[in-house]
């Protein structure tokens, strides 16, 4: 898995990079900003993780939870917050949207994926957390 996580690293940060390209275009450009920034920093943390993954004592199935769990929060927090750029919803990001708000549809997709990435992010740390503890 760890090599699996290295190329979703790297493919996160190549989205970053792309995402900044976009920037100035979007109804939301700092929502925009902030897609890019949690795309390099998504596509680091993975990178990171695929170093110590091999230090995680857990088993397989938890191993698969922790890594999906990364993963789509990963993912999901980048488009999130882009697809929030793009349409304007910022109910959920109020402060990086400067008060825009979308239609109830696009806030509807962004408070899902905000909310579902953070449940699968808080899984994912705290069974890194526990593998990590159990080694030493």
């Amino acid at each position: 898995m760890e090599h699996r996580l290295i190329k979703h690293g790297f493919i996160l940060i190549f989205l970053a990079l792309i995402t900044g390209l976009v920037i100035p275009a979007a109804e939301a450009p700092r929502l925009a900003l902030s897609a890019h920034t949690i795309a390099l920093m998504s596509g680091i943390l993975l990178l990171a993780i695929a170093g110590i993954w091999h230090r995680l004592v857990l088993s397989e199935r938890q191993l698969k939870v922790t890594y999906w769990g990364w993963i789509y929060s990963s993912y999901a927090n980048w488009f999130a917050i882009l697809f929030g750029a793009i349409t304007g919803a910022g109910r959920m990001t109020p402060l990086a949207a400067n008060g825009m708000t979308g239609t109830d549809f696009s806030e509807l997709v962004v408070a899902f994926l905000l909310v579902s990435l953070s449940l699968a992010a808080l899984v994912s740390a705290s069974l890194s957390i526990w593998g990590v503890a159990r080694k030493s």
